[in-house]
Formats: C-alpha cells, sequence, structure tokens
C-alpha cells in the first residue's frame, strides 16, 4: 500500500510518498511560504534530481492540491492517479492528555486536535489544514494522527507537574508534555535493532539535538522524562529558543525592556538560544566556523549548547540507574562529530568510552561510535519521523 505522509506548517507543507510493502519512499518534497510571495516546492524527482517549482500558492489546501497534481504528472510522479494513495499519516504536534497513542482521524479526533490548539496555536490549527484539505481532496481516503507528544504520555506525575499551584494544571493543562515524541521512539527502537538488543529491557538517553533540540529518558521502551515542557522553549540551547532559564528573570526582564507577552515570547523563542548569545547565527555550523576564528561570543555559546546536553544525559542517567546505550540524532547530532566528542568526553565514570577515530568519520549514517569495550553504547541514528508515521498508519489501519 501507498501512504502519504503530510507534516503541514504555518506556511509550509512537508511530504513523503511511502510504497510500504518495499519501504521505498517514492517521492518527497516540500512547499515553502505558502500565502507569501515567492512559494516554492523543493521535491526530490525519482531519477534523484533536486528540482525547484514556483507557484503562487493561497494556502494549504491548494497546496496539497498541487503537490497530489506533482506526484501524478508525466514529469516528476511516481503514480498514475490519487487511487493509488491507500492512507495518509499526519503529524499533529500537540495531543495534551487526551492522546497516548497515533489515532485513526474522525470527528471526534478532530475536535480533540482542536481542544489542544491552545497549546500549540502555531501547529495544531496549520496540522489540521492538511486534514481537512485531504478530507475534500481525497474523499474517504483514511487518515490517522500522530502525535509529537503521545510517546511522552508515560512520564510519571512527579516528572511531568510543575512547582505551581496545582489549579493551573487542573484548569489550564500546565504540565510537561514534551515533544520530538515521535523521533525519540524511532531512533531509540532502531538503536536496540542495530544492536541486537531487546528494546523492552533497555535504559536509553535519546539526544534529539539540532536548531530545536530534547533530550529523552527511556525505560523499558517508555519515555520517563524529556527536557522539553508545556512548550518546546524548556531544555536544551537551542538555535533561537532560551531552554532553561529562571521563571523569576522574565518579569524582571519584561519590566526592565517595557516588553508585553507577545514581546516576550518573541524574546524567548526568536532572539535567544545560541543566536542570542553568539550574535552570529542559530547555524551550528556558522557557529562552528565562527569559533575556529576565536570568537569569544561563538566559543560561548557553544560551550553552553554543549554543557547543556552534557548535563541533561548526567540527570537522566541518575533518573535511569545507568545509562545501557546513548543515541545521537537529528541535524546536530547526527552530523557534528566535535559536539559528540565533546558531550562524551570524561564520562568514563558512567562506563562510557567512546571510539575517537570512528566517531570522526560519521555523518549521517547509522553507527556504533563506542569503543567494543564501553559498558555503555553509543550509537548514531538518523532520524525517520515520515517512516514512523507510515509505519503507524499502516499499524492503526491493519494493513
Amino acid at each position: 500500500m501507498k501512504t502519504l505522509v503530510l507534516n503541514c506548517g504555518s506556511s509550509s507543507i512537508k511530504y513523503k510518498l511511502f510504497d510500504m510493502t518495499s519501504g521505498e519512499v517514492m517521492a518527497q518534497g516540500g512547499i515553502e511560504r505558502i500565502g507569501l510571495p515567492g512559494t516554492l516546492l523543493k521535491l526530490t524527482s525519482p531519477d534523484g534530481k533536486k528540482v525547484i517549482i514556483e507557484k503562487n500558492i493561497s494556502g494549504h489546501e491548494e497546496g496539497i492540491a498541487f503537490i497530489l497534481s506533482v506526484l501524478t504528472d508525466d514529469t516528476h510522479g511516481c503514480i498514475r492517479d490519487y487511487g493509488e494513495i491507500g492512507a495518509v499519516g499526519h503529524r499533529v504536534v500537540h495531543g495534551g492528555e487526551k492522546f497516548s497513542n497515533s489515532v485513526l482521524i474522525d470527528d471526534e479526533v478532530i475536535v480533540k486536535v482542536l481542544e489542544c490548539s491552545e497549546l500549540a496555536p502555531l501547529h495544531n490549527p496549520a496540522n489540521l489544514e492538511g486534514i481537512y484539505a485531504i478530507r475534500k481532496i481525497l474523499p474517504g481516503t483514511p487518515q490517522v494522527a500522530v502525535f509529537d507528544t503521545a510517546f511522552h504520555q508515560s512520564i510519571p506525575d512527579y516528572a511531568y507537574m510543575y512547582g505551581l499551584p496545582y489549579e493551573t494544571y487542573e484548569n489550564y493543562g500546565v504540565r510537561r508534555y514534551g515533544f520530538h515524541g515521535t523521533s525519540h521512539r524511532y531512533v531509540s527502537y532502531r538503536a536496540c535493532k542495530i544492536l541486537n538488543v531487546p528494546y523492552e529491557e533497555q535504559r536509553i538517553i535519546s539526544a534529539h539535538i539540532g536548531n530545536g533540540g530534547s533530550i529523552t529518558a527511556i525505560r523499558n521502551g517508555k519515555s520517563v522524562d524529556t527536557s522539553m515542557g508545556l512548550t518546546p522553549v524548556e531544555g536544551l540551547l537551542m538555535g533561537t529558543r532560551c531552554g532553561d532559564v529562571d521563571a523569576g528573570a522574565l518579569p524582571f526582564i519584561m519590566k526592565k525592556e517595557g516588553l508585553d507577552v507577545a514581546g516576550l515570547s518573541d524574546l524567548l523563542n526568536r532572539r535567544s538560544g545560541v543566536w542570542g548569545v553568539s550574535g552570529v547565527s542559530s547555524d551550528m555550523r556558522e557557529l562552528e566556523a565562527a569559533c575556529a576564528e576565536n570568537n569569544p561570543r561563538a566559543l560561548l555559546a557553544m560551550k553552553m549548547y554543549i554543557y547543556r546536553v552534557k548535563k541533561y544525559i548526567g540527570a537522566y542517567a541518575a533518573v535511569l540507574g545507568g545509562i545501557d546505550i546513548l543515541v545521537f540524532t537529528g541535524g546536530v547530532g547526527e552530523n557534528q562529530c566535535s559536539l559528540r566528542a565533546e558531550v562524551c568526553r570524561n564520562m568514563e565514570y558512567a562506563g562510557l568510552k567512546l571510539d575517537e577515530p570512528k566517531n570522526s568519520s560519521v555523518f549521517g549514517k547509522e553507527t556504533v561510535i563506542s569503543m567494543p569495550d564501553s559498558k555503555v553504547k553509543v550509537i548514531v541514528v538518523p532520524t525517520d519521523e515520515e517512516y514512523m508515521i507510515a509505519s503507524d498508519t499502516q499499524m492503526i489501519l491493519h494493513l
């Protein structure tokens, strides 16, 4: 069966078409700048070439219709007609406490996703636009929602609650939800497959490190803690997000800078993190280049970035009572060997021995980078959230 996976953002749509019989990726690409001048569809053609098509697209329904037309055209297409698409899987960012697993989409599910939109106002409404569009363009085609937050619903209450008045949880749902759950679930399971060990018996720390980043503690196949919280701001230092910060600093800054709530949100989400500290870039490649030139703020931002990753790994080692597997994934985790080396430095006390030469040669491919006698197996696993969504879609539909 062919399964289309959609990831709709506020002004973007990413897609992959899978032949789930063989696991082959038949087509992939994405539309950028929906509703803005200069809309682009970037795709990989069946022969592997990168193609850019310019077309003004005003909304998600029009964008999805255009993607489907490209999938079936004579030049870039790979299917004869829409009828070959047997199911559509959607990334949905926030499922709150309503969803602990992927689900078949019906009217009731849509209502619940809408109710969670207050927790993810930039994401859930866009995710729903994709669902509505498929209902209109491909009526009768089953759709499945796969939630970023679902994997973390196994976190115990003492780990997900904040030290705020309990009424803030009862009335507004203020608690840790966590994100990147589909990625953490995929790479932790895949790591166990590569290592040929039982997933349900491992203590795993999964480090999804990129422009946005989170770390998750996984015991026996279940998430027991994760670094992101009510929103994706908490936890690691990220490209433009601040990560952990003293909450008391926020009203202080608001008063000093004359910020309203929107202004504070902009500061925390778009003007902080690696970009805010370094003044150079939110891109780790550019930050690394600035560090090579001894830019003092770039060096500080890099040290902060690495320190926060290392600190969370140490904290979660304590939570788990030790580590069996450490997984690196995400754009930085998969490709920045110097960062992996710094994170793993001086961790022999925990039973971790990094194979430095092997680590230095790994860029974006599945590889064990620890020494053979290391008690902690360290492994790089490129994430594949789209495959996980397609797989869940098949499982939900019993195909």
